[in-house]
């Protein structure tokens, strides 16, 4: 490309250097030959025949220099030929390249995007296999969703240079800049590719963060905002093109018109010269004529001499030889005159060549305008230069053609001199004209030059590009490679996954074995627990029954009374419920009828809520699908409930048997397995729901985005036309504007104009009058010059004093009008305020439109957001459903509830974005929690270990005792069982089924009565809502008549506004005519002033005096005078009524105004009214309430006498349970129940609590070993005799305990269904009354749009009318922009043609000049007899000027038709493609306009047809319900009743409004009929009225406030009142519900408190054992947990003092960092020094109880010192680490447990709470301080003892509080280290 291009420039630098050349050598030609010229004039040969032949060689030279310059010019041709071919060639090169970039480009693009995609296809899979390896892998993180890069922009590049045009210095800068921008905007590409890879690769690495998807959030904002910056500089680009073009356009004409007129004054120049040389010929023959002649007469006079014969013999031949040479130059003449022919048709075609050629340029610069910006300059200027020296050629062809002529006619004749000084002056010019053009050319060159550079500058650019490319491909290498990578990791994960499978294969088959052997076992043990209960039970069965049936008896005569009350209740509530039933039937029929209203009404509405119901729909079906994922989800946790209830009772089968810490081990194992297990199919699970919600979210996103696109588009298109037509329209009504204003200017200056005519007509008449009195003047001087008169002296004086008096009050008069004038500039001040106030006011109305349009978007607003109300209601519903579902789980582990949380999320996202960030939320939950689980799962695994070990430590014959006990224990639940199972038990079983049974229907049809009872409510807040809308539909009608009454004002303002305009032009009109009169009075002063001066000169001169009828029409102008001036004062005086008259009725006016303002207060009375009617409203209101509060206070009442009878069998049942064979044990039962009821009393102090339990059990427990002892003894004695008999009774309890656990399970699933059925009614009736809210709604929705509608339809018509004007307007103008565009042109034609006929009449002119020459010329040749030739040569002219008269007539009439033609054309043409726009926009605004009209006409009368349908329907409802409301409440009658008399008195008010209205109107036209006589004190009350104006508007703006204040107050109130009626009927309902439960329950209850008993003996027995098995483990750990080894002590103690006192305190501090005393204490005891010691010493020794009573905790060695030396310290670094790990327990006996406070072990059941707190502060230092069961950490399985008799193993419960642990006992810190290591030594 470069060398093509190099080798083309050297090419154009070869072809210009040889045109240059070419150019220099005809420059210098042409100078020597004006030197020639100049020569020839001083060498001037006497003799004819050597002046021919110097002619002759002069000629030739011509010639050859001719052929010369011919061969240059072909040369030339070729040259311009090749260049023209090669260009071409260029560009087809150019072309060819351009495409191929493109091509490239193209596919460059698409690959990177297909990378894209792909990429992003990669990640998504990525994200998915961490997300499913996450619990494999802990840590690992889910990669980034890195956003796509930034999308290959595309440089837009713009043509700018001008074809033909010169290039700028600014243009070169203006190239640089683009190409800085460029190489900036390529940096900034690569700097971002950079970005793009470093985040590629970190992402191999690097988890998903919060902080990356924000990253990702900011770089997708930054690439949506980078699109709309590239859309917006392409628009940018695309403006600055059409402006470059145009000035391109408007350049190449300027320059082809320069080229025209160029050529024009070339042509004329050389018709000019034709011309010359015409002459000169003519002049040259005329003088050879006259020499012929003269020699002809020497001939003659020397006739007589015969001497000089052969002298005229010489000179005849001489004339011979002259005649044959002037043949010969004629014949010259001719062949030149030939040559000029030639030469003008070759013009015609070098201007033909030349359009040809423009034409080519034409479409060459179509070609080259899709070139490259650069390239296109650069040869648009080299063709500027090619065609430049075309043209210079053709001007020296010109120029040398006419040398040439000239060459030939000068050697003619010696007159040709002044001719040649005349030509070397136009050589002269042309020298200087080549000098230029030389210029031009070398400037030209280095144009080409810097053009050359700029081109090698584009194609390193092109090459920069080009590697810039290749580094993209790179980048996409590795990209690939990076690709490639992610797949493999992708592989070894999926290896990973397959290994964790065959590893959980594996441990499924070790648990599945565990599992059998556990079965045995579990076997062997019931066979030795059925042994030890059966001997239990027959010992206890003797002893407890006598005592039981005394009791019974007296329970069974408290259960009677109880009894009989209930059955006194239960009639009660049948004549209730009898009561209910009637009234029941009643409300049933009323809902039958409002039913069948409701279901018109929906089939009317479901027409206008088609749309709203697809979309439902699709939101049903979506809830179904979430609702069947629930289900699944629901099915899949029962399941693993199943397993969970499977493996726990596993373990705890486990934890019972004496297993080693291998089957621990094992059991661990199994959990962690199933529990991972469960988590992975979890985990897979919602992988696969949250890739089909993706993919439903994508759907939905692409398909919701598709729609945003089109109605985007569709309202940019419409905000584009709005905008066009606004601007039109603001054009038109300026244009308007303007042309009103200057019509009234012309209405003005011709009201003036004809004021002027009339006054001129006027001062003509008068000047006549006054000329024809001095003519008479004159005569009667001329006749008589009497002597002058006294007296006339005397009227002189007298007129001249009157002359001054009428000056006065002429002065008066323009003071006058000047007060008038000013009095005019304060009304158009006034005019001006009026127009300000009229400007605001309408800027008010645009900004109540504004407002207006701001409540229909917040309506739309409030209408989208009850929608998502309605939705997030229907997510409500379905959560309360999952909740249910929930309920029905009987354990809710913590993986459940994470599991729900997501599902509730998922519920919750309303659009497919938010479900996609929510699912990448759950995600991260899922992945905490199951790292949390994880955690939990290490301490349990830890405290399993712990356990496991204890277990082992623990001794086989405690174990062994514990068993025989549960054994016994056994034995006696058998027995209790074996009672339980009898007839009379199953029939009372049976017996309670059917009472249930029936109760449960009962407690339906109740149920179904409440139901029907809340829709009567519901239907009456309907009404009741109807009602209030009536009242605010009054209130609306008030509002607009009020808007009316205000309206009406503003006309009758607006009205007074136009009557103050036409006076005050009435006014100006009298003032100016006033003016007029003054002007002519003045005038006519003057002319008397100068009469009298001229007659009293003339008097003085003696020539004549004043005459006396002068004097007289003085007199009488005098008198005209003084009448006009009494007419002004009585104008005046008319003119100060009328003031006073307009101040009279703005008095009354302002009457009128006071009583409008009483009406406003009668109407703010009637408002306070219906305030005081509402007040009463809500206070019977509040009497509800009341009665409401009185029925929850009586419903409390009940609540709590079941809560007593609650206490009472708990009481029974603690006195059932004191059937225990020992007195201890009843002792404990009362100490239970006693905890029962202390416990929800205080829930703080339970720790407290529990901890002296524990130490009352420790004590019992000692005292029941005993017991046990002989008990054990005697069982051994009757084991043998019973077993037999054991076996049996075992086998008959095992069936009787079947049989209760089926009715339990019966039991439970019918409470379920009953709970169920309860929440299904709660539901249902919650989702009628938000349905029934939701119509209310819409219903208010729709009236908002029929308003909007309405609102919509004025404005359309508005429109139309406003676009009908505009149309209007715009064709008036059209029209005349058309009449001035026709009388344009016929001015340009009738111009042309005036041009046209001033050339033919100079052309004419010249051409009669030379004809009255050439008859001149005849007639001297008819005189000298030599004629023939000279008519020839004259005919020849003659010819050849008319047809060059006719040649030039044709161009000229030629080029001014297609200038004609060319003008209309493009006239034509333009007008034809703006009448065709201006019908397409109009024709699409019609079809969107009509199309739109006739949709709103359709939809609207639809809708009106609806409403009245619903308002018929609705009026009839109405009617009905007012029947219902007086039947059902007095409340609502009294509120009906005075909404009545509310409505009346707004009527009445409206009446009476509406009269004063018509009152007012009336009034308004007759003060309009009176404001039209009055007209100077406008001015005056136009003030006054803006003030009442002003007032008016603040007082009805603050009562429109006040009132909209109001009505917003009430509507809050009847909302809050609204809400208040349904919680108080839901509260009600749920009242009445209660109390039909609460009987049914005491029924039940009595029912079912026999069972209860009987069961709670069984887990009191249990709850016994369990006690006796925690005491002995709890003596076990306190035994051991306090104590510390005496060995280690006494070798620290021994150890201190051994040690150097220099380092002493270092021990000291090594011992308190092994009993953990911080370091601060520490250095505050080692400051005491000495008197710590004796401290330590007397607190050790003395005080015990200080140690006692202060336990220490297992400690550590928390601080580290390091020794240098002495073997001491070493050796006590041993000891501290030795001391770390905690000692196995002694092994001790049931007797050696003793509990530290052993002071008070008989008085349990006797002592307070006190010494329980007391006792318990012994053991609770020991403990963990936070051992609250309700506040137990997660860790902490289970807590230690549960409050209230909880039953539950011991070995399920935490080990801590369990079982002994071993710590140290306490020392104090003052204690030295010698002995300690003294003692350690001695060992």
């Amino acid at each position: 490309m470069a060398s093509w291009l190099g080798g083309l420039g050297s090419g154009l630098g070869q072809s210009l250097g040889q045109v240059g050349g070419s150019l220099s050598s005809l420059t210098g030609q042409i100078s020597s030959f004006t030197k020639d010229i100049l020569l020839e004039g001083a060498e001037e040969v006497g003799d004819a025949a050597t002046e021919l032949h110097v002619s002759n060689s002069r000629l030739r030279e011509i010639e050859s220099i001719n052929a010369t310059q011919k061969l240059e010019n072909e040369r030339l041709k070729k040259v311009c030929s090749d260049l023209e071919e090669k260009h071409e060639a260029a560009e087809l090169q150019i072309k060819q390249l351009s495409i191929e970039y493109r091509n490239q480009l193209q596919q460059k693009e698409v690959e990177i995007s297909h990378l894209k995609a792909r990429q992003n296809a990669l990640q998504e899979q990525l994200r998915k296999v961490q997300a499913a390896a996450q619990s494999a892998q802990l840590g690992a993180g889910v990669l980034p969703p890195t956003s796509t890069s930034a999308s290959y922009v595309p440089v837009v590049r713009h043509s700018s240079g001008f074809e033909g045009d010169d290039m700028d210095f600014g243009d070169i800068i203006w190239s640089q800049q683009e190409i800085n921008r460029l190489s900036n905007e390529v940096s900034r590409l690569e700097s971002e590719v950079d970005h793009w890879k470093q985040i590629a690769l970190s992402s191999k690495v690097q988890g998903t963060n919060d902080a990356e998807q924000s990253e990702i959030c900011k770089l997708q904002n930054i690439v949506k905002e980078l699109k709309q910056n590239l859309s917006q500089e392409i628009d940018e680009h695309q403006h600055e093109l059409s402006v470059l073009q145009d000035a391109h356009r408007q350049k190449l004409i300027e320059i082809s018109r320069r080229h025209r007129e160029e050529l024009s004054e070339y042509e004329e120049r050389i018709e000019e010269l034709e011309n010359r040389l015409q002459q000169d010929g003519v002049s040259a023959d005329a003088v050879d004529d006259s020499k012929i002649s003269e020699q002809k007469n020497n001939a003659q006079s020397l006739g007589g001499k015969v001497e000089e014969l052969q002298v005229v013999n010489d000179l005849e031949d001489e004339i011979r030889k002259l005649n044959h040479k002037l043949s010969s130059a004629k014949e010259e003449n001719k062949n030149l005159l030939k040559e000029q022919e030639l030469a003008k048709l070759e013009k015609i075609q070098i201007m033909q060549e030349y359009e040809s050629l423009k034409s080519d340029f034409s479409m060459l610069q179509s070609s080259v305008a899709e070139q490259g910006a650069f390239l296109k300059e650069q040869e648009e200027k080299l063709q500027s230069k090619t065609s430049l020296p075309d043209d210079v050629v053709r001007l020296q062809q010109a120029l040398l053609e006419a040398g040439n002529e000239i060459a030939r006619l000068s050697s003619l004749n010696q007159h040709m001199i002044t001719l040649k000084e005349q030509l070397s002056k136009q050589n002269t010019e042309t020298d200087s004209i080549i000098k230029q053009l030389k210029c031009d050319i070398d400037f030209e060159r280095k144009k080409v030059s810097v053009l050359e550079s700029e081109m090698m500058e584009t194609v390193k650019e092109l090459n920069s590009q080009t590697e810039k490319l290749s580094q993209c491909s790179y980048a996409l290498n590795d990209l690939h490679i990076s690709k490639q990578q992610l797949q493999d990791n992708i592989k070894d994960l999926q290896e990973q996954l397959r290994k964790a499978w065959d590893c959980n294969l594996h441990n499924k088959k070790e648990i599945g074995e565990l599992q059998q052997k556990l079965k045995e076992r579990e076997e062997e043990l019931s066979v030795s627990l059925s042994k030890l209960t059966e001997k239990s039970n027959r010992e206890s069965n003797y002893t407890c029954q006598d005592q039981v049936l005394k009791e019974r008896e007296v329970e069974i005569a408290k259960l009677q009374n109880d009894i009989s009350e209930n059955k006194q209740l239960n009639e009660d509530l049948e004549k209730s419920l009898s009561n209910l039933r009637t009234e029941n039937g009643k409300l049933i029929a009323a809902t039958e009828k409002l039913k069948q209203e409701l279901s018109d009404a929906i089939s009317e509405k479901s027409k206008v809520y088609l749309e709203k119901d697809t979309v439902l729909e699709a939101l049903k079906m979506e809830k179904r699908q979430l609702e069947s994922e629930l289900n699944q989800m629901e099915k899949r946790l029962l399941e693993q409930a199943h397993k969970y209830k499977q493996t726990i009772e596993e373990l705890s089968n486990a934890r019972s048997m004496d297993t080693t810490a291998l089957q621990l081990e094992h059991e661990r194992l199994v959990k962690l397995n199933q529990e991972k297990d469960f988590k992975i199919a979890e985990l897979k699970r919602s992988i696969e729901q949250m890739e089909i919600d993706h993919q439903e979210t994508k759907e939905m996103l692409t398909t919701s985005l598709g729609g945003q696109k089109q109605l985007t588009e569709l309202v940019k298109e419409k905000e584009l036309f709005i905008e066009k037509f606004k601007n039109q329209a603001l054009q038109v009504k300026q244009k308007l504007e303007e042309y009103i204003e200057v019509s009234k200017k012309q209405a003005v200056l011709k009201q003036n104009l004809e004021e002027k005519d009339r006054s001129l007509a006027v001062m003509k008449e008068e000047n006549n009058h006054l000329k024809e009195e001095i003519e008479r003047l004159k005569d009667q001087q001329s006749r008589s010059t009497p002597m002058v008169e006294p007296k006339t002296l005397d009227i002189i004086i007298e007129l001249e004093s009157e002359v001054t008096q009428l000056k006065v009050i002429k002065n008066n008069l323009e003071e006058e009008i000047e007060v008038h004038k000013k009095t005019i500039e304060d009304q158009n001040q006034t005019t001006a305020q009026l127009q300000q106030s009229l400007q605001e006011q309408r800027k008010e109305i645009d900004e109540s439109k504004f407002q207006c349009e701001q409540m229909n978007v917040t309506h739309e607003r409030l209408s989208l957001e009850k929608d998502e109300e309605i939705k997030n209601l229907q997510k409500t519903i379905e959560q309360i459903k999952t909740q249910l579902h929930k309920e029905r789980q009987i354990i809710q582990t913590d993986s459940s509830d994470l599991f729900q949380e997501t599902k509730v999320q998922t519920l919750n996202g309303e659009n497919g974005n938010e479900k996609h960030d929510l699912s990448k939320a759950e995600i991260e939950r899922l992945v905490k929690g199951i790292k949390e689980r994880e955690m939990e799962i290490k301490l349990l695994n830890e405290k399993n270990v712990s356990l496991s070990q204890q277990i082992d430590q623990l001794s086989k014959d405690e174990v062994g005792k514990l068993t025989r006990i549960i054994q016994e224990k056994d034995l006696e639940i058998q027995a209790l069982n074996a009672r339980v199972s009898s007839a009379a038990y199953r029939q009372d079983v049976l017996s309670l089924q059917q009472q249930l049974q029936a109760y449960v229907m009962e407690r339906e049809q109740v149920l179904a009565v409440l139901s029907e009872k809340t829709r009567e409510n519901s239907q009456l807040k309907t009404e009741y809502r109807n009602i209030m809308d009536m009242v605010a539909a009054k209130e609306a009608a008030l509002v607009r008549l009020q808007e009316e009454n205000q309206k009406l004002c503003n006309r009758s303002e607006n009205s007074s506004q136009d009557m103050s305009r036409e006076t005050i032009q009435n006014l100006s009109r009298i003032i100016r005519e006033k003016d007029i009169e003054i002007d002519a009075l003045s005038q006519k002063c003057q002319t008397l002033l100068t009469v009298l001066q001229t007659s009293s000169t003339g008097t003085d001169n003696g020539s004549g005096g004043v005459n006396s009828n002068q004097f007289e029409e003085l007199l009488q102008e005098r008198d005209k005078l003084k009448q006009q001036v009494k007419k002004m004062e009585e104008w005046k005086q008319q003119v100060i009524t009328t003031v006073q008259n307009m101040q009279h009725e703005s008095v009354h006016l302002q009457e009128e105004l006071h009583k409008l303002q009483a009406q406003i207060s009668v109407e703010s009375d009637s408002n306070s009214k219906l305030q005081v009617d509402y007040n009463g409203l809500i206070q019977s209101y509040e009497q509800n309430e009341k009665k409401l509060k009185s029925f929850s206070q009586e419903l409390a009442q009940v609540q709590h006498s079941i809560g007593q009878l609650h206490n009472t069998k708990d009481l029974l049942l603690s006195k059932l349970d004191l059937v225990t064979p020992s007195v201890a044990a009843a002792s404990t039962i009362s100490q239970f129940s006693g905890i029962q009821c202390s416990a929800p009393e205080v829930l703080s102090d339970e720790s407290k609590l529990l901890q002296k339990e524990l130490e009352q059990l420790k004590k019992k427990l000692q005292e029941k070993d005993t017991t046990i002892r002989t008990l054990q003894e005697n069982n051994q004695r009757l084991s043998d005799s019973v077993a037999t008999a054991s076996e049996v009774e075992r086998k008959s309890q095992e069936g009787t305990e079947s049989e209760m656990r089926q009715i339990k399970e019966k039991h439970d699933v019918l409470q379920k269904s009953l709970r169920e059925k309860d929440i299904l009614i709660k539901s249902k009736s919650d989702q009628l009354l938000s349905v029934s809210e939701n119509l209310s709604n819409k219903e208010n929705e729709n009236e908002l749009l029929k308003q909007a509608v309405t609102n919509l339809k004025e404005r359309n018509l508005i429109l139309e009318m406003d676009i009908r004007k505009l149309k209007e307007e715009n064709e008036k103008i059209v029209a005349t922009c058309r009449e001035k565009e026709t009388e344009f042109r016929a001015l340009q034609e009738t111009n042309m043609q005036f041009s046209m006929m001033l050339k033919e009449k100079e052309f004419e002119s010249h051409s009669m000049k030379e004809k009255a020459f050439a008859f001149e010329k005849l007639l001297k040749e008819k005189e000298q007899g030599k004629t023939g030739e000279l008519n020839q040569l004259l005919n020849e002219v003659k010819s050849m000027q008319e047809k060059a008269v006719t040649f030039q007539q044709e161009r000229d009439q030629v080029m001014v038709a297609l200038k004609q033609k060319q003008m209309e054309s493009s006239a034509l043409q333009s007008e034809v493609q703006h009448l065709r726009e201006k019908e397409q926009r109009l024709n699409q605004e019609l079809e969107r306009l009509r199309n739109h009209l006739l949709e709103m006409e359709d939809s609207y009368t639809r809708e009106a047809l609806a409403a009245e349908d619903r308002e018929v329907k609705l009026r009839k409802k109405v009617l009905i319900l007012e029947e219902k409301l007086v039947s059902s409440s007095t409340a609502v009658e009294n509120a009906s009743h005075q909404a009545s008399l509310q409505v009346e008195s707004l009527q009445e008010q409206l009446n009476l409004v509406s009269k004063q209205r018509d009152e007012t109107v009336l009034q308004l036209t007759i003060s309009q009929d009176q404001v039209k006589q009055y007209a100077l004190s406008l001015a005056n009350l136009q003030m006054v009225l803006e003030q009442f104006q002003q007032e008016e508007k603040a007082m009805y703006s603050a009562e429109l406030e006040k009132h909209q204040k109001q009505t917003a107050e009430w509507r809050k109130k009847a909302e809050s009142l609204e809400e208040k009626v349904v919680s108080l009927q839901e509260s009600l309902g749920e009242a009445n519900a209660a109390l039909d439960a609460a009987s049914r329950l005491t029924e039940q209850l009595d029912i079912k408190e026999e069972q209860i008993e009987e069961l709670k003996k069984e887990g009191e027995i249990r709850r016994e054992m369990l006690e006796d098995v925690q005491n002995k483990l709890m003596n076990l750990m306190n035994s051991t947990e306090g104590k510390v080894d005496k060995l280690l002590m006494r070798n620290l103690f021994v150890g201190h003092f051994h040690t150097p006192k220099n380092k002493r305190p270092e021990v000291l501090r090594l011992m308190g960092s092994i009993l953990g005393i911080k370091k601060e204490e520490l250095d505050q005891l080692l400051s005491e020094d000495q008197r710590g010691v004796t401290r330590w010493v007397t607190g050790w020794l003395g005080g015990g109880a200080g140690s006692k009573s202060v336990p220490s905790t297992p400690l550590r060695p928390t601080h580290q010192n390091i020794f240098n030396s002495s073997f001491s310290e070493l050796f006590v670094k041993f000891l501290e680490t030795e001391s770390c790990p905690s000692l196995p327990p002694p092994k001790l006996s049931v007797h050696d447990m003793k509990p530290l406070g052993a002071a008070g072990t008989g008085n349990t059941s006797s002592t307070p709470f006190n010494s329980q707190i007391q006792d318990s502060a012994v053991l609770g230092m020991s403990r963990r301080p936070d051992t609250n069961p309700f506040l137990a950490p997660r860790s902490a399985a289970v807590p230690l003892i549960t409050p209230a008799g909880s039953s539950g193993h011991l070995l399920m419960k935490p080990i801590s509080d369990a079982l002994p642990t071993f710590t140290p006992l306490p020392v104090s810190p003052d204690a030295s280290a010698g002995a300690v290591l003294k003692d350690l030594l001695k060992q």
